[in-house]
């Protein structure tokens, strides 16, 4: 089982963190892509680090077209990329992906593919903690926001993934200090170094609640509060625009689950769906960011999770 790190070439915020890593210890030259000869592979351990020239949301199913080619079963994959954000403010992110609050015909504009989430890397909420540890070590907090973000976006794959992102524009994209923190976050949480690795998930682990997101903005800012803790694991987020709801005093329906229209039963179904894959053994708890929430969107969202037998969790739970 190997681990698949991602970048591109198109984006100096992800080729850059790449560079950077292939500059450390251990690195040798992997297979090649004979049919695509713009994606090169590095190794390193188990850890295959794999460059190519496409926009990084739009090369779908790299892990398979790499089993393909290696016979090598893949683990879980990390994807390298820039951050915009309309505050133009600098940040260090980390995301799960999918877009399942799309319907049938949606045409995704960043990839992926309607009702579809793969499966959240476990390593998201300890790799957050560690890349704060790691920016704060390199003087990087507090000009740059460490965040997570809400579940968006392609490539399509069925593996464990997360993004790791540097934002938010050009200037913080090539930033080489923004770079070098990304790389020492993938060397030490993957344990190249020589360490243990970091999120490594068992479900026989005591602290076995995953946290799963629902509402609130696109950086979670409730469901960050909680993550920074030690020992929390994270599942999707699901923001308030992943959760379409039709407004029942605007359709004149009752205010009961099944009525209220809008594909946002089958964005949560999704999620949980794709959550458990990640955690098997663990005990996926939701999180509600209840100010977020009218009393009509919360009482629904609330029956539908007890449909799908997910509790709902508060602060002390996941600690």
């Amino acid at each position: 089982m190997v681990t698949l790190v991602v970048a591109t070439t198109t984006d100096p915020a992800s080729i850059n963190p790449a560079k950077a890593l292939l500059a450390m210890p251990g690195w040798h030259p992997g297979p090649s892509f004979q049919e695509e000869e713009n994606i090169k592979s590095f190794t390193n351990e188990g850890v295959r680090l794999l460059q190519h020239d496409n926009f990084i949301v739009k090369e779908d199913n790299l892990d398979l077209r790499w089993e393909q080619l290696t016979g090598e079963s893949v683990h879980e994959i990390i994807f390298l990329s820039k951050h915009t954000a309309v505050s133009n403010r600098p940040a260090l992110t980390v995301h799960p992906i999918g877009v399942p609050h799309l319907k049938e015909g949606d045409v995704p504009p960043q990839g992926g593919k309607p009702g579809w989430a793969a499966p959240p890397n476990p390593r998201i909420g300890p790799w957050l903690r560690l890349l704060k540890n790691i920016a704060l070590s390199h003087n990087l907090v507090p000009e740059f926001e460490i965040t997570l973000e809400g579940t968006h976006h392609g490539p399509l794959t069925n593996k464990p993934t997360m993004f790791i992102e540097i934002g938010s524009t050009e200037e913080y994209w090539k930033r080489q200090d923004a770079a070098q923190v990304i790389a020492l976050l993938i060397w030490e949480g993957l344990g190249l170094g020589g360490g243990a690795a970091v999120g490594n998930w068992s479900g026989e682990n005591d602290k076995n609640k995953v946290l799963l997101g629902i509402g609130g903005g696109h950086y979670a800012p409730r469901h960050m509060d909680i993550v920074l803790k030690d020992g929390v694991w994270v599942g999707h987020l699901l923001s308030g625009y992943s959760l379409p709801m039709e407004d029942p005093n605007l359709s004149k329906v009752e205010t009961n689950s099944k009525e209220i229209g809008g594909t946002w039963k089958e964005s949560i179904k999704a999620s949980v769906e794709a959550t458990k894959l990640a955690f098997p053994g663990g005990e996926i708890l939701a999180h509600l960011d209840h100010k977020s929430f009218k009393s009509w969107q919360k009482n629904a969202i609330t029956g539908f999770l007890g449909e799908q037998n997910i509790k709902i969790g508060k602060p002390n739970d996941f600690y």
